[in-house]
């Protein structure tokens, strides 16, 4: 299985994922405009009447294309889901500090809904299920349990990592060049 091109506009930007079929759309439309990392595809045409020869085109795992992208209204903040909210907090509750599959896992509010809390990612957190159930509809401080980590909304390039599973390692230290710097992520008291 090929494993998706990440796909920046023309200044660099990360703008999304996509498959390698839409990928040779953009190479044979010429809206390629420069690529990066490794060639990770190589896809074989037709063979020319006129030379004789087939047809190749070999994909880069990271392509710039040029032409205006539509941008969604989450790039400023990306959707929130317990799928990249796990992989954001690393399986870990942030209660008790255990590891966790994610089916032992859910999404607590910090200041719960209850109360007024909003469903952000600077509001909720990774939990295991008996201490999301301890502190129920409390605060941490209610519930005398201590938050072991501060939440942040990921950038989009970080949400970019957190959506896909199967990065390349090219493509993963190009998306690391854009992270916020470290004292700006979650980090462990």
């Amino acid at each position: 299985m090929i494993p998706p091109i990440l796909r920046l506009d023309v200044t660099g930007a990360p703008t999304a994922w996509i498959p390698w079929q839409e990928a040779v759309v953009l190479y044979v439309k010429e809206r390629v405009t420069w690529t990066a990392g490794n060639i990770i595809y190589r896809v074989r045409g037709g063979i020319s009447r006129l030379t004789g020869q087939q047809s190749h085109l070999e994909l880069s795992s990271i392509i710039a294309c040029k032409g205006k992208v539509v941008r969604h209204k989450y790039d400023l903040i990306p959707p929130l889901n317990n799928r990249e909210l796990f992989h954001r907090d690393h399986y870990i509750c942030l209660y008790c500090m255990g590891a966790f599959r994610d089916s032992q896992l859910t999404r607590d509010h910090i200041i719960p809904r209850c109360q007024g809390g909003d469903d952000s990612w600077t509001n909720v957190v990774t939990a295991c299920r008996s201490c999301n159930q301890k502190k129920d509809g409390r605060t941490p401080e209610e519930a005398g349990m201590t938050l072991l980590a501060v939440p942040y909304v990921p950038n989009y390039a970080e949400w970019l990592v957190l959506k896909n599973r199967r990065i390349l390692e090219d493509q993963m230290e190009f998306l690391k060049t854009r992270f916020r710097r470290h004292g700006e992520r979650l980090s462990f008291s």
